[in-house]
Protein backbone atom coordinates (compact mmCIF):
# COMPACT_ATOMS: atom_id res chain seq x y z
CA UNK A 1 0.00 0.00 0.00
CA UNK A 2 2.60 2.48 0.62
CA UNK A 3 4.57 2.03 -2.35
CA UNK A 4 1.21 2.56 -4.47
CA UNK A 5 1.15 5.83 -2.66
CA UNK A 6 4.51 6.88 -3.16
CA UNK A 7 3.92 6.40 -6.96
CA UNK A 8 0.47 8.33 -6.98
CA UNK A 9 2.42 11.00 -5.40
CA UNK A 10 5.05 11.10 -7.82
CA UNK A 11 2.46 10.97 -10.18
CA UNK A 12 0.90 13.74 -8.49
CA UNK A 13 4.06 15.47 -8.85
CA UNK A 14 4.89 14.84 -12.14
CA UNK A 15 1.52 16.47 -13.27
CA UNK A 16 1.70 19.33 -11.54
CA UNK A 17 5.31 19.69 -13.60
CA UNK A 18 3.76 19.10 -16.54
CA UNK A 19 0.96 21.26 -16.20
CA UNK A 20 3.76 24.37 -15.35
CA UNK A 21 5.06 23.68 -18.44
CA UNK A 22 2.31 23.01 -20.84
CA UNK A 23 0.03 26.27 -19.79
CA UNK A 24 2.41 28.75 -18.30
CA UNK A 25 4.12 31.16 -20.52
CA UNK A 26 6.72 32.05 -18.22
CA UNK A 27 7.34 28.66 -17.05
CA UNK A 28 8.73 28.16 -21.02
CA UNK A 29 10.71 31.14 -20.90
CA UNK A 30 12.25 29.93 -18.01
CA UNK A 31 12.91 26.66 -19.27
CA UNK A 32 13.95 28.28 -22.56
CA UNK A 33 16.67 30.08 -21.10
CA UNK A 34 17.97 27.41 -18.67
CA UNK A 35 18.50 25.03 -21.88
CA UNK A 36 20.07 27.76 -23.33
CA UNK A 37 22.35 28.49 -20.28
CA UNK A 38 22.80 24.81 -19.63
CA UNK A 39 24.33 24.62 -23.30
CA UNK A 40 26.21 27.44 -22.48
CA UNK A 41 27.94 25.92 -19.40
CA UNK A 42 28.54 22.54 -21.46
CA UNK A 43 30.19 24.32 -24.13
CA UNK A 44 32.63 26.40 -21.19
CA UNK A 45 33.31 23.68 -19.58
CA UNK A 46 32.27 25.04 -16.08
CA UNK A 47 33.73 23.05 -13.01
CA UNK A 48 31.53 20.66 -10.61
CA UNK A 49 30.87 23.41 -8.51
CA UNK A 50 29.90 25.92 -10.60
CA UNK A 51 27.92 23.59 -12.85
CA UNK A 52 25.97 22.86 -9.46
CA UNK A 53 25.11 26.96 -8.46
CA UNK A 54 23.91 27.22 -12.30
CA UNK A 55 21.50 24.08 -11.73
CA UNK A 56 20.77 25.81 -8.83
CA UNK A 57 19.60 28.61 -9.89
CA UNK A 58 18.08 27.36 -12.36
CA UNK A 59 15.73 24.89 -10.26
CA UNK A 60 15.25 27.27 -7.62
CA UNK A 61 13.45 29.70 -10.58
CA UNK A 62 11.46 26.76 -11.71
CA UNK A 63 10.33 25.91 -8.56
CA UNK A 64 9.43 29.74 -7.55
CA UNK A 65 7.77 29.76 -10.41
CA UNK A 66 5.73 26.55 -9.76
CA UNK A 67 4.76 28.02 -6.39
CA UNK A 68 3.96 31.21 -7.86
CA UNK A 69 1.09 29.30 -10.06
CA UNK A 70 0.20 27.74 -7.24
CA UNK A 71 -0.92 30.66 -5.56
CA UNK A 72 -2.67 32.33 -9.09
CA UNK A 73 -4.74 29.48 -9.44
CA UNK A 74 -5.73 28.93 -5.75
CA UNK A 75 -6.31 32.66 -5.16
CA UNK A 76 -8.36 32.37 -8.45
CA UNK A 77 -10.71 29.23 -7.17
CA UNK A 78 -11.62 31.21 -4.27
CA UNK A 79 -12.07 34.35 -5.08
CA UNK A 80 -14.13 35.54 -8.11
CA UNK A 81 -13.76 39.74 -7.58
CA UNK A 82 -11.22 42.01 -7.29
CA UNK A 83 -10.11 41.50 -3.43
CA UNK A 84 -6.64 43.73 -2.38
CA UNK A 85 -5.44 40.89 -0.37
CA UNK A 86 -5.74 38.56 -3.59
CA UNK A 87 -3.87 40.67 -5.44
CA UNK A 88 -1.37 41.21 -2.89
CA UNK A 89 -1.36 37.46 -2.76
CA UNK A 90 -0.73 37.29 -6.54
CA UNK A 91 2.29 40.18 -6.40
CA UNK A 92 3.52 38.48 -3.65
CA UNK A 93 4.12 34.90 -5.43
CA UNK A 94 5.39 37.14 -8.71
CA UNK A 95 7.95 38.92 -6.14
CA UNK A 96 9.25 35.92 -5.50
CA UNK A 97 10.10 35.03 -8.85
CA UNK A 98 11.75 37.74 -9.56
CA UNK A 99 14.18 37.42 -6.46
CA UNK A 100 14.73 33.43 -7.78
CA UNK A 101 15.48 35.31 -11.49
CA UNK A 102 17.67 38.16 -9.85
CA UNK A 103 19.70 35.46 -8.12
CA UNK A 104 20.28 33.46 -11.12
CA UNK A 105 21.13 36.57 -13.42
CA UNK A 106 23.65 36.99 -10.59
CA UNK A 107 25.20 33.63 -9.90
CA UNK A 108 25.57 33.77 -14.04
CA UNK A 109 27.50 36.40 -13.62
CA UNK A 110 29.82 35.31 -10.97
CA UNK A 111 30.01 31.87 -12.82
CA UNK A 112 30.42 33.15 -16.53
CA UNK A 113 32.37 36.01 -16.44
CA UNK A 114 35.52 34.44 -15.94
CA UNK A 115 35.41 32.17 -18.75
CA UNK A 116 34.57 35.01 -21.03
CA UNK A 117 37.42 37.14 -20.83
CA UNK A 118 39.32 37.19 -23.90
CA UNK A 119 39.09 35.46 -27.00
CA UNK A 120 36.35 32.58 -25.22
CA UNK A 121 33.67 35.46 -25.44
CA UNK A 122 33.84 36.29 -28.86
CA UNK A 123 33.35 32.51 -29.88
CA UNK A 124 30.84 31.90 -27.43
CA UNK A 125 28.92 35.09 -28.61
CA UNK A 126 28.76 32.94 -32.16
CA UNK A 127 27.67 30.04 -30.96
CA UNK A 128 25.03 32.30 -28.22
CA UNK A 129 23.54 33.63 -31.44
CA UNK A 130 22.85 30.38 -32.92
CA UNK A 131 21.50 28.87 -29.79
CA UNK A 132 19.48 31.47 -28.89
CA UNK A 133 17.81 31.69 -32.37
CA UNK A 134 16.72 28.02 -32.56
CA UNK A 135 15.52 28.72 -28.81
CA UNK A 136 13.46 31.32 -29.80
CA UNK A 137 12.12 29.01 -32.52
CA UNK A 138 10.69 26.72 -30.43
Amino acid sequence: MGERRFKESFRDAWAGISYSILTQRNMKIHLAAAVFVLLVSKLLRLNRLELALVVFAITLVLVAEMFNTAVEKTVDLYINTYHPGARLAKHIAAGAVLAAAINAVIIGLIVFIPHLVGSGLSNLLSVSGNLMSVILRL
